[in-house]
């Protein structure tokens, strides 16, 4: 069933009025509201409802610690609808997405592989030859659909398991 809904959001179209752009300070409050959200929310699988797990993966998404990670000159990205985020992406020079999270208001529209997509475009322009990520249970389908592959065998962080994944950036030819 997972892997229905990873597939069918592959292939939807994003909403209407979606605006992808780099993140600015004006957008801590609501970023951290949809990281919060997506974690508690649409990541159970991985968190399973307990509350330590849930605090700790929580712990620095409040509006502080986002302007701080945009004052440090972090790659943050969101995907807007109006005046509202609707996701959140990261991402290092050096390959790698470091986040990934969706609202769950906007779950299964496309906006994550919208947002996936422009985060992609932008490690391209950035000229890695690979992508790197650590995909939760939850996303795993959802990247393997996108054509990412696993990349070794999955580690944990506070026991949630990480799952590593690559995916060439070459340009299809």
């Amino acid at each position: 069933m997972n892997n229905k809904r990873g597939i069918a959001q592959a292939f939807s179209k994003p909403s209407e009025g979606l605006d992808i752009r780099p993140a600015t300070v004006f957008d801590v409050f609501g970023m951290s509201r949809t990281l919060t959200r997506s974690i508690r929310d649409l990541c159970r699988a991985d968190h399973l409802d307990d509350s330590e797990r849930l605090a700790l993966w929580t712990a620095n998404k409040d509006p502080a610690a986002i302007r701080g990670w945009i004052d440090a000159g972090a790659a943050l990205w969101v995907a807007t609808q109006g005046d509202e985020v609707a996701a959140v992406g990261g991402l290092r020079s050096e390959g790698e997405i470091s986040l990934l999270y969706v609202d769950p208001d906007h779950a299964a529209q496309g906006v994550g592989s919208a947002l996936l997509c422009r985060l992609e475009d932008e490690l391209r322009r950035l000229e890695c030859p690979e992508a790197y990520l650590l995909a939760t249970r939850t996303a795993h389908g959802f990247y393997s659909a996108q054509g990412w592959l696993d990349d070794g065998d999955p580690t944990e962080w506070h026991g949630i398991p990480q799952f590593p994944m690559r995916k060439s950036l070459h340009p299809l030819g």
